[in-house]
């Protein structure tokens, strides 16, 4: 089963070009998928013991998930990884997905998107928001770089973290091709700002990006991981005592919600931001209406409490 697991993996990120940490999640949730197959079978299972599972298995591992803590959101996705492995299995002509099939996905509460506000954002991209910050300057740089393109940009952060240097936007090209979710490309246009940013960070990194190699490079001078954004975002949160709902994808709910609000256009919005139907964009319509009724309810005269 390990180089099943192994090659599974390798496809989701190779050929199905997932997100490293969607590949990350998805072998966990599997690898816990296989430990709870082993106690309640008795032992390791086997490809045979795979074929022979019924509903009634997938739901008590459901159970015992849900018994863990896990929200029904990771509940459901422990679900779509299970059924994806077990599908990889099947196209190998090795047993059947039909018991994970068999079962429904938990429902899941839709909430809306939470964006940063204007003045927020644009101070996460400010370098003069890091002033006192201990770390080199070149790191500060790349930082604010990556939540330039992040905001700026509307990219998801593996997208920013995929381009490379010869991708890198510049005062002579001022469009990105970034390849999105399911290898689907785009071309996103790129803002002075985030020019003058990506070409700050150039400027004072102290290893030599190669032209195809990563833009964006760590400490050792490996390619930058997601994590150490996240950690970049949550000491910028704290820093402007900003809600824990500020993440690096906030900034890309921030990107669709502030274009709409200022008269972007829905289609033009969509292609932005590499969504394949309309209908994933138009929850900002609905994030947009909220803002304006709260609005209205604070600053209308009749609105207020005597």
């Amino acid at each position: 089963m390990k180089a099943q697991f192994a090659s599974w993996i390798a496809h989701l990120a190779d050929e199905r070009r997932l997100s490293e940490l969607t590949v990350e999640a998805y072998g966990r949730d599997v690898r816990f998928f296989l430990g709870f197959l082993q106690e309640h079978l008795g032992g390791p299972p086997s490809l045979n013991d795979l074929d022979t599972l019924k509903p009634r298995d997938i739901r008590a591992f459901l159970a015992r998930r849900r018994t863990e803590g896990l929200s029904s959101r990771s509940v459901m996705r422990a679900l779509a990884a299970s059924r994806s492995f077990a599908r990889f299995l099947e196209r190998a002509g090795n047993g059947s997905a039909s018991a994970l099939a068999a079962i429904r996905a938990p429902k899941i509460a839709r909430s809306l998107p939470k964006p940063l506000t204007a003045s927020a954002a644009r101070k996460m991209t400010d370098t003069e928001t890091r002033a006192g910050d201990p770390r080199e300057p070149w790191v500060l740089a790349r930082d604010a770089a990556v939540i330039a393109l992040l905001y700026g940009c509307g990219l998801r952060i593996a997208e920013a973290l995929s381009l490379t240097r010869r991708e890198a936007p510049s005062k002579s090209q001022r469009a990105l091709r970034v390849t999105g979710k399911g290898g689907k490309t785009r071309q996103v246009p790129v803002i002075d700002s985030v020019v003058q940013a990506v070409e700050d960070y150039i400027a004072l990194c102290p290893w030599t990006l190669e032209p195809d190699g990563p833009l964006f490079l760590g400490a050792k001078g490996g390619p930058l991981s997601p994590r150490i954004v996240q950690r970049a975002m949550q000491e910028m949160r704290s820093a402007l005592g900003l809600p824990e709902t500020a993440t690096p994808h906030a900034l890309r709910h921030s990107f669709a919600t502030h274009l709409l609000a200022r008269g972007g256009d829905l289609r033009s919005i969509q292609e932005l931001l590499g969504h394949s139907s309309l209908s994933t964009t138009q929850i900002y319509t609905e994030v947009d209406a909220a803002k304006l009724i709260a609005v209205h309810a604070a600053a209308h005269p009749r609105a207020r409490s005597a």
